[in-house]
Protein backbone atom coordinates (compact mmCIF):
# COMPACT_ATOMS: atom_id res chain seq x y z
CA UNK A 1 0.00 0.00 0.00
CA UNK A 2 2.83 2.37 0.92
CA UNK A 3 4.64 1.57 -2.31
CA UNK A 4 1.45 2.14 -4.31
CA UNK A 5 0.90 5.47 -2.55
CA UNK A 6 4.46 6.56 -3.29
CA UNK A 7 4.03 5.59 -6.96
CA UNK A 8 0.80 7.58 -7.13
CA UNK A 9 2.49 10.62 -5.56
CA UNK A 10 5.46 10.41 -7.94
CA UNK A 11 3.13 10.01 -10.91
CA UNK A 12 1.01 12.94 -9.78
CA UNK A 13 4.12 15.07 -9.27
CA UNK A 14 5.31 14.17 -12.77
CA UNK A 15 1.95 15.09 -14.27
CA UNK A 16 1.86 18.39 -12.37
CA UNK A 17 5.46 19.12 -13.35
CA UNK A 18 4.71 18.35 -17.00
CA UNK A 19 1.60 20.52 -16.92
CA UNK A 20 3.55 23.41 -15.41
CA UNK A 21 6.22 23.09 -18.09
CA UNK A 22 3.59 22.81 -20.80
CA UNK A 23 1.79 25.90 -19.50
CA UNK A 24 5.07 27.79 -19.24
CA UNK A 25 5.86 26.91 -22.83
CA UNK A 26 2.40 28.05 -23.92
CA UNK A 27 2.90 31.32 -22.07
CA UNK A 28 6.34 31.85 -23.58
CA UNK A 29 5.18 31.34 -27.16
CA UNK A 30 3.77 34.85 -27.32
CA UNK A 31 6.19 36.49 -24.87
CA UNK A 32 6.47 39.96 -26.40
CA UNK A 33 10.08 40.56 -25.45
CA UNK A 34 11.17 37.22 -26.92
CA UNK A 35 9.17 37.68 -30.12
CA UNK A 36 10.58 41.16 -30.67
CA UNK A 37 14.11 40.02 -29.87
CA UNK A 38 13.77 37.26 -32.45
CA UNK A 39 12.54 39.78 -35.03
CA UNK A 40 15.41 42.17 -34.33
CA UNK A 41 17.91 39.35 -34.64
CA UNK A 42 16.41 38.35 -38.01
CA UNK A 43 16.64 41.94 -39.22
CA UNK A 44 20.22 42.39 -38.07
CA UNK A 45 21.33 39.23 -39.85
CA UNK A 46 19.49 40.15 -43.03
CA UNK A 47 20.85 43.70 -43.09
CA UNK A 48 24.35 42.27 -42.77
CA UNK A 49 23.70 39.85 -45.64
CA UNK A 50 21.96 41.86 -48.38
CA UNK A 51 20.67 39.90 -51.34
CA UNK A 52 18.51 40.77 -54.34
CA UNK A 53 17.29 39.11 -57.52
CA UNK A 54 18.04 42.04 -59.81
CA UNK A 55 18.46 45.37 -58.04
CA UNK A 56 18.12 47.07 -54.62
CA UNK A 57 14.59 48.06 -55.64
CA UNK A 58 13.39 44.69 -56.91
CA UNK A 59 10.47 42.66 -55.56
CA UNK A 60 12.55 40.53 -53.20
CA UNK A 61 13.77 43.63 -51.41
CA UNK A 62 10.28 45.13 -51.56
CA UNK A 63 8.75 42.10 -49.83
CA UNK A 64 11.48 42.16 -47.18
CA UNK A 65 10.98 45.83 -46.34
CA UNK A 66 7.21 45.40 -46.24
CA UNK A 67 7.93 43.03 -43.37
CA UNK A 68 10.26 45.60 -41.82
CA UNK A 69 7.55 48.26 -42.10
CA UNK A 70 4.96 46.11 -40.33
CA UNK A 71 7.56 45.17 -37.70
CA UNK A 72 8.06 48.86 -37.00
CA UNK A 73 4.31 49.48 -36.92
CA UNK A 74 3.95 46.78 -34.26
CA UNK A 75 6.98 47.63 -32.10
CA UNK A 76 7.99 51.25 -32.81
CA UNK A 77 11.53 49.93 -32.42
CA UNK A 78 13.96 52.43 -33.97
CA UNK A 79 16.10 49.69 -35.46
CA UNK A 80 13.30 48.90 -37.93
CA UNK A 81 12.77 52.57 -38.71
CA UNK A 82 16.50 53.05 -39.31
CA UNK A 83 16.54 50.16 -41.78
CA UNK A 84 13.60 51.68 -43.66
CA UNK A 85 15.20 55.12 -43.82
CA UNK A 86 18.59 53.80 -44.90
CA UNK A 87 17.31 51.68 -47.78
CA UNK A 88 14.92 54.36 -49.05
CA UNK A 89 17.58 57.06 -48.96
CA UNK A 90 20.15 54.82 -50.63
CA UNK A 91 17.60 53.93 -53.33
CA UNK A 92 16.81 57.62 -53.85
CA UNK A 93 13.17 56.51 -53.36
CA UNK A 94 13.11 54.87 -56.78
CA UNK A 95 10.98 51.95 -57.94
CA UNK A 96 12.39 49.42 -60.36
CA UNK A 97 12.05 50.08 -64.07
CA UNK A 98 9.26 47.87 -65.52
CA UNK A 99 6.27 50.19 -65.25
CA UNK A 100 3.74 47.52 -66.18
CA UNK A 101 5.10 44.82 -63.89
CA UNK A 102 3.65 44.66 -60.38
CA UNK A 103 6.90 43.36 -58.89
CA UNK A 104 8.68 46.62 -59.55
CA UNK A 105 6.55 48.77 -57.26
CA UNK A 106 6.57 46.46 -54.22
CA UNK A 107 9.44 48.49 -52.74
CA UNK A 108 7.14 51.51 -52.52
CA UNK A 109 5.12 50.04 -49.65
CA UNK A 110 8.04 50.85 -47.35
CA UNK A 111 8.44 54.34 -48.82
CA UNK A 112 4.78 55.23 -48.34
CA UNK A 113 4.68 53.76 -44.86
CA UNK A 114 7.73 55.79 -43.85
CA UNK A 115 6.29 58.98 -45.30
CA UNK A 116 3.12 58.41 -43.26
CA UNK A 117 4.93 57.73 -39.98
CA UNK A 118 8.28 59.57 -39.97
CA UNK A 119 8.06 62.98 -38.33
CA UNK A 120 10.28 64.71 -40.90
CA UNK A 121 7.82 65.14 -43.74
CA UNK A 122 10.34 66.27 -46.37
CA UNK A 123 12.49 63.14 -46.01
CA UNK A 124 10.68 60.74 -48.37
CA UNK A 125 10.22 61.52 -52.06
CA UNK A 126 7.09 59.79 -53.35
CA UNK A 127 7.26 61.27 -56.85
CA UNK A 128 8.82 58.12 -58.41
CA UNK A 129 6.09 55.99 -56.79
CA UNK A 130 3.36 58.34 -57.99
CA UNK A 131 4.73 58.27 -61.54
CA UNK A 132 4.96 54.48 -61.50
CA UNK A 133 1.41 53.99 -60.23
CA UNK A 134 -0.08 56.36 -62.77
CA UNK A 135 1.67 54.52 -65.59
CA UNK A 136 0.95 51.09 -64.13
CA UNK A 137 -2.80 51.36 -63.64
CA UNK A 138 -3.88 54.32 -65.77
CA UNK A 139 -1.95 54.04 -69.03
CA UNK A 140 -3.07 51.42 -71.60
CA UNK A 141 -0.71 48.51 -72.20
CA UNK A 142 -0.87 45.06 -73.76
CA UNK A 143 -1.71 43.44 -70.42
CA UNK A 144 -4.37 45.83 -69.20
CA UNK A 145 -6.14 45.82 -72.59
CA UNK A 146 -5.81 42.03 -73.05
CA UNK A 147 -3.73 42.07 -76.24
CA UNK A 148 -0.68 40.27 -74.89
CA UNK A 149 0.54 37.57 -77.29
CA UNK A 150 0.87 35.02 -74.50
CA UNK A 151 -2.69 34.03 -73.59
CA UNK A 152 -1.56 33.21 -70.04
CA UNK A 153 -0.45 36.83 -69.60
CA UNK A 154 -3.44 38.69 -71.01
CA UNK A 155 -4.28 40.57 -67.80
CA UNK A 156 -2.17 43.09 -65.90
CA UNK A 157 -1.67 40.91 -62.80
CA UNK A 158 -1.45 37.54 -64.53
CA UNK A 159 0.44 35.72 -61.73
CA UNK A 160 -0.84 35.44 -58.17
CA UNK A 161 2.32 36.87 -56.56
CA UNK A 162 1.37 40.20 -58.12
CA UNK A 163 -1.53 40.48 -55.67
CA UNK A 164 1.02 41.05 -52.89
CA UNK A 165 3.32 43.29 -54.92
CA UNK A 166 1.04 46.04 -56.25
CA UNK A 167 -2.42 46.12 -54.61
CA UNK A 168 -1.21 46.80 -51.02
CA UNK A 169 0.96 49.63 -52.39
CA UNK A 170 -1.92 51.16 -54.35
CA UNK A 171 -4.23 50.72 -51.36
CA UNK A 172 -1.77 52.40 -48.96
CA UNK A 173 -1.14 55.20 -51.46
CA UNK A 174 -4.87 55.79 -51.74
CA UNK A 175 -5.10 56.05 -47.95
CA UNK A 176 -2.11 58.40 -47.77
CA UNK A 177 -3.40 60.70 -50.53
CA UNK A 178 -7.08 60.29 -49.60
CA UNK A 179 -7.83 59.49 -53.23
CA UNK A 180 -10.30 56.61 -53.40
CA UNK A 181 -10.22 56.52 -57.20
CA UNK A 182 -7.02 54.48 -56.92
CA UNK A 183 -8.99 51.80 -55.06
CA UNK A 184 -11.55 51.56 -57.85
CA UNK A 185 -8.87 50.96 -60.48
CA UNK A 186 -7.05 48.53 -58.21
CA UNK A 187 -10.27 46.58 -57.72
CA UNK A 188 -10.79 46.24 -61.47
CA UNK A 189 -7.39 44.65 -62.00
CA UNK A 190 -7.69 42.56 -58.84
CA UNK A 191 -10.96 41.11 -60.13
CA UNK A 192 -9.29 40.23 -63.43
CA UNK A 193 -6.73 38.18 -61.50
CA UNK A 194 -9.35 36.65 -59.23
CA UNK A 195 -11.56 35.59 -62.14
CA UNK A 196 -8.63 34.05 -63.98
CA UNK A 197 -6.63 32.40 -61.21
CA UNK A 198 -8.91 31.63 -58.26
CA UNK A 199 -10.12 28.04 -57.98
CA UNK A 200 -13.55 28.25 -56.37
CA UNK A 201 -13.57 24.55 -55.52
CA UNK A 202 -10.24 24.51 -53.71
CA UNK A 203 -10.38 28.13 -52.47
CA UNK A 204 -6.80 28.61 -53.64
CA UNK A 205 -5.03 30.55 -56.37
CA UNK A 206 -3.21 29.00 -59.31
CA UNK A 207 0.18 30.63 -59.63
CA UNK A 208 -0.47 31.57 -63.27
CA UNK A 209 -2.29 30.34 -66.37
CA UNK A 210 -0.08 27.28 -66.72
CA UNK A 211 -1.60 25.77 -63.59
CA UNK A 212 -5.28 26.36 -64.34
CA UNK A 213 -7.19 23.11 -64.87
CA UNK A 214 -9.11 22.88 -68.11
CA UNK A 215 -10.02 19.19 -68.07
CA UNK A 216 -7.28 18.40 -70.55
CA UNK A 217 -4.74 15.59 -70.22
CA UNK A 218 -2.10 18.32 -70.49
CA UNK A 219 -3.17 19.97 -67.23
CA UNK A 220 -0.34 20.31 -64.69
CA UNK A 221 -0.72 17.75 -61.91
CA UNK A 222 1.04 16.77 -58.73
CA UNK A 223 2.39 13.19 -58.41
CA UNK A 224 -0.76 12.29 -56.47
CA UNK A 225 -2.90 13.54 -59.36
CA UNK A 226 -4.11 16.70 -57.62
CA UNK A 227 -3.92 20.27 -58.83
CA UNK A 228 -0.72 22.22 -58.30
CA UNK A 229 -1.12 24.91 -55.65
CA UNK A 230 2.09 26.56 -54.52
CA UNK A 231 2.37 27.47 -50.85
CA UNK A 232 4.27 30.74 -51.24
CA UNK A 233 2.04 31.79 -54.13
CA UNK A 234 -1.05 31.52 -51.96
CA UNK A 235 0.90 33.05 -49.09
CA UNK A 236 1.51 36.11 -51.26
CA UNK A 237 -2.23 36.42 -51.84
CA UNK A 238 -3.48 35.82 -48.29
CA UNK A 239 -0.92 38.09 -46.65
CA UNK A 240 -1.60 40.68 -49.35
CA UNK A 241 -5.27 40.58 -48.41
CA UNK A 242 -4.40 41.23 -44.76
CA UNK A 243 -2.27 44.20 -45.82
CA UNK A 244 -5.07 45.54 -48.00
CA UNK A 245 -7.72 45.18 -45.30
CA UNK A 246 -5.46 46.90 -42.78
CA UNK A 247 -5.63 50.17 -44.71
CA UNK A 248 -8.78 49.94 -46.80
CA UNK A 249 -11.61 52.18 -45.50
CA UNK A 250 -14.26 50.27 -43.58
CA UNK A 251 -16.97 51.88 -45.71
CA UNK A 252 -15.32 51.31 -49.09
CA UNK A 253 -17.92 49.81 -51.40
CA UNK A 254 -15.79 46.84 -52.51
CA UNK A 255 -14.34 45.97 -49.10
CA UNK A 256 -16.81 43.08 -48.53
CA UNK A 257 -15.27 41.23 -51.49
CA UNK A 258 -11.82 41.32 -49.89
CA UNK A 259 -13.18 40.35 -46.48
CA UNK A 260 -15.04 37.35 -47.91
CA UNK A 261 -12.08 36.21 -50.00
CA UNK A 262 -9.77 36.55 -47.00
CA UNK A 263 -12.04 34.46 -44.77
CA UNK A 264 -12.57 31.81 -47.43
CA UNK A 265 -8.85 31.39 -48.07
CA UNK A 266 -8.01 31.49 -44.36
CA UNK A 267 -10.37 28.58 -43.72
CA UNK A 268 -8.75 26.52 -46.47
CA UNK A 269 -5.23 27.31 -45.34
CA UNK A 270 -6.11 26.26 -41.80
CA UNK A 271 -7.20 22.87 -43.15
CA UNK A 272 -3.88 22.41 -44.96
CA UNK A 273 -1.53 23.06 -42.04
CA UNK A 274 0.67 20.03 -41.35
CA UNK A 275 1.37 18.44 -37.98
CA UNK A 276 4.73 20.24 -37.78
CA UNK A 277 2.95 23.58 -37.73
CA UNK A 278 4.38 24.63 -41.09
CA UNK A 279 2.93 24.32 -44.57
CA UNK A 280 4.81 22.40 -47.27
CA UNK A 281 5.70 23.93 -50.62
CA UNK A 282 2.94 21.91 -52.33
CA UNK A 283 -0.35 22.48 -50.55
CA UNK A 284 -2.28 19.51 -51.96
CA UNK A 285 0.65 17.11 -52.25
CA UNK A 286 2.77 17.85 -49.16
CA UNK A 287 4.50 14.49 -49.46
CA UNK A 288 6.29 15.68 -52.62
CA UNK A 289 8.75 17.58 -50.42
CA UNK A 290 8.25 16.20 -46.95
CA UNK A 291 9.32 19.24 -44.95
CA UNK A 292 7.92 22.61 -43.98
CA UNK A 293 8.77 25.83 -45.78
CA UNK A 294 9.15 29.20 -44.10
CA UNK A 295 8.17 31.87 -46.62
CA UNK A 296 4.69 30.52 -47.32
CA UNK A 297 4.27 29.54 -43.65
CA UNK A 298 5.38 32.98 -42.49
CA UNK A 299 2.84 34.68 -44.72
CA UNK A 300 0.08 32.37 -43.47
CA UNK A 301 1.03 32.91 -39.84
CA UNK A 302 0.89 36.66 -40.34
CA UNK A 303 -2.46 36.55 -42.13
CA UNK A 304 -4.13 34.21 -39.63
CA UNK A 305 -2.81 36.09 -36.62
CA UNK A 306 -3.96 39.34 -38.23
CA UNK A 307 -7.44 37.87 -38.61
CA UNK A 308 -7.59 36.96 -34.92
CA UNK A 309 -6.31 40.37 -33.85
CA UNK A 310 -8.86 42.15 -36.03
CA UNK A 311 -11.85 40.04 -35.08
CA UNK A 312 -12.27 38.41 -38.48
CA UNK A 313 -11.33 34.89 -37.43
CA UNK A 314 -12.58 32.87 -34.47
CA UNK A 315 -9.84 32.93 -31.85
CA UNK A 316 -10.71 29.55 -30.36
CA UNK A 317 -10.44 27.93 -33.77
CA UNK A 318 -7.39 29.69 -35.21
CA UNK A 319 -5.17 30.53 -32.22
CA UNK A 320 -3.86 26.97 -31.72
CA UNK A 321 -2.80 26.88 -35.39
CA UNK A 322 -1.02 30.23 -35.14
CA UNK A 323 0.71 29.18 -31.94
CA UNK A 324 1.86 25.94 -33.54
CA UNK A 325 3.03 27.78 -36.65
CA UNK A 326 4.98 30.43 -34.75
CA UNK A 327 6.77 27.82 -32.64
CA UNK A 328 7.71 25.97 -35.83
CA UNK A 329 8.90 29.17 -37.51
CA UNK A 330 11.16 30.07 -34.60
CA UNK A 331 12.78 26.65 -34.86
CA UNK A 332 13.82 27.61 -38.40
CA UNK A 333 15.76 30.62 -37.14
CA UNK A 334 19.46 29.93 -36.73
CA UNK A 335 21.32 31.09 -33.63
CA UNK A 336 22.88 33.93 -35.65
CA UNK A 337 19.42 35.20 -36.65
CA UNK A 338 19.25 33.78 -40.17
CA UNK A 339 15.86 32.46 -41.24
CA UNK A 340 16.32 29.08 -42.95
CA UNK A 341 14.06 26.62 -44.75
CA UNK A 342 13.06 29.22 -47.36
CA UNK A 343 12.32 27.99 -50.87
CA UNK A 344 14.44 29.90 -53.34
CA UNK A 345 12.98 32.15 -56.05
CA UNK A 346 10.52 30.16 -58.14
CA UNK A 347 6.99 29.81 -59.43
CA UNK A 348 5.88 26.38 -58.24
CA UNK A 349 6.58 23.90 -55.42
CA UNK A 350 10.27 23.12 -54.95
CA UNK A 351 12.31 21.97 -51.94
CA UNK A 352 13.98 24.07 -49.27
CA UNK A 353 16.67 23.23 -46.72
CA UNK A 354 17.91 24.30 -43.34
CA UNK A 355 20.50 26.51 -45.03
CA UNK A 356 18.32 28.00 -47.78
CA UNK A 357 17.38 31.64 -47.19
CA UNK A 358 16.08 34.67 -49.06
CA UNK A 359 15.32 38.20 -47.94
CA UNK A 360 11.60 37.75 -48.64
CA UNK A 361 11.66 34.80 -46.24
CA UNK A 362 12.93 37.16 -43.57
CA UNK A 363 10.19 39.58 -44.58
CA UNK A 364 7.57 36.87 -44.08
CA UNK A 365 9.03 36.07 -40.66
CA UNK A 366 8.86 39.74 -39.64
CA UNK A 367 5.29 39.99 -40.87
CA UNK A 368 4.35 36.96 -38.78
CA UNK A 369 6.07 38.38 -35.73
CA UNK A 370 4.35 41.74 -36.16
CA UNK A 371 0.95 40.14 -35.51
CA UNK A 372 2.05 37.39 -33.12
CA UNK A 373 3.26 40.21 -30.85
CA UNK A 374 -0.33 41.37 -30.42
CA UNK A 375 -1.77 37.98 -29.50
CA UNK A 376 -2.75 36.99 -26.01
CA UNK A 377 -2.42 33.37 -24.93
Amino acid sequence: MVIKSIIKLVTLAAVVSFSVCENAMAQNVFDKSKVEASMVKALEWQEAHPIMAIAPTDWTVGAYYTGVARAHAATKNQIFEAALKNQGYNNNWQTYKRLYHADDVAISYSYIYLDMTFKRKDFVNLKPTQDFLKAHILEPNKWSDGTAKNKDENILWWWCDALFMAPPVINLYAKHTKDESYLDVMHKFYMDAYNKLYDKEEHLFARDGRFIWTGSDKDMKEPNGKKVFWSRGNGWVLSGLALILTDMPENYKNRPFYVNLYKEMAGRILELQTKSGLWHTSLLCPETYNHGEVSGSGFYTYALAWGINNGMLDKAKYLPAVKKAWVALTKCQHKNGMIGWVQNIGAFPEPASEGSWQNFGTGAYLLAGSEVLKLQK
